[in-house]
């Protein structure tokens, strides 16, 4: 009875170690790849005007930004309630992935196949992006606001608290999860790409020889899951920022209906490869911050005695 107490107690304190390491490294990871998703947001955005013609592309974004808002600072536009995000959604998506990874194995012989960590990784994303929504929608509407004060008109919000307080006053509490379904559609993806792929990765690189587990190991499986969720998941990440930064009153027009209103449009107007806008800058950012978050991770797991991931 006690030695099961005391087990159960220990799996609750790694439990509780995990989503602190989690949380840390993804602190670390969203505050170093930040403007790169700045970036990307601005240029899935661009083009949701007909009047917005002019071709674009990541470099021309990020030099507009840098030049009207506030120079390197306005790449930062955000960064605070992207941190909030992710102490939430983080945590909940790799511990949870973890859970169900070892619940599942214990019914298949200790193992499992790459599409059932897909089906785990999915999961688990699902459900931390249904509890971080919120402050997604507030990153999105305030990375979309530098844009507004670069053509001399007020920010819509000053700061996340005034963000949150100004979208439950407009749009009702259920407005904080506005665009929630295409968000949870981008989170299943990404998760399914970039969970399932790195850990079936990181074992084939250990398993075959080709680096022990260590930093060659873990660069090599985030860059390989980090092009495999960006495929899978910028289709509906153009269109849950385009949904997530429509504020609905009764002075503005609706433009999207719901996602597959937004998903009908966005082809129409601006033809399918509009799906993959922010492709190379989602890929180079999702590079990048694997690499930081899962080096930091697995490097803090073995500091506080932890297995590897």
């Amino acid at each position: 009875m006690n030695m099961n107490m005391k087990i159960q107690q220990n799996g609750g304190e790694r439990s509780s170690t995990k989503i602190a390491l989690t949380a840390l490294s993804a602190m670390v990871a969203e505050t170093t790849t930040f403007p790169i998703d700045l970036t990307k947001t601005r240029l899935q955005l661009h083009g949701e005007s007909l009047l917005s013609t002019r071709s674009t592309n990541a470099f021309r974004v990020a030099s507009e930004i840098v030049r009207s808002e506030q120079g390197l600072l306005g790449l930062y536009k955000g960064l605070s309630p992207a941190i909030l995000r992710h102490l939430f959604y983080t945590p909940i998506r790799i511990v949870g992935y973890e859970h169900f990874r070892t619940l599942f194995a214990t019914q298949h012989d200790g193992s499992l196949s790459l599409s059932a960590k897909a089906l785990v990784g999915g999961l688990s994303g699902v459900i931390a992006q249904v509890v971080a929504s919120p402050a997604d929608l507030v990153k999105v509407r305030m990375q979309a606001d530098g844009r507004t004060v670069s053509q001399g008109l007020r920010p819509r919000y000053s700061g996340p608290l005034d963000a949150l307080n100004k979208i439950v006053c407009s749009e009702g509490i259920g407005g904080l999860w506005r665009g929630v379904f295409p968000n949870i559609q981008r989170a299943c993806l990404v998760n399914m790409g970039e969970l399932a792929c790195y850990d079936h990765a990181k074992r084939f690189v250990i398993r075959n020889r080709i680096s022990e587990d260590n930093i060659y190991a873990h660069t090599l499986a985030s860059v390989m899951s980090g092009l495999s969720a960006t495929a899978l998941s910028c289709p509906a990440d153009v269109v849950k920022t385009r949904m997530m930064n429509q504020a609905i009153s009764k002075e503005e027009k609706i433009v999207y209906r719901n996602s597959c209103d937004c998903l009908v449009k966005t082809v129409k107007i601006e033809g399918l490869k509009a799906l993959w806008k922010g492709f190379f800058p989602t890929w180079a950012r999702l590079g990048p911050w694997q690499f930081v978050f899962w080096v930091s991770y697995e490097k803090f797991r073995q500091i506080a005695g932890l297995s590897s991931f």
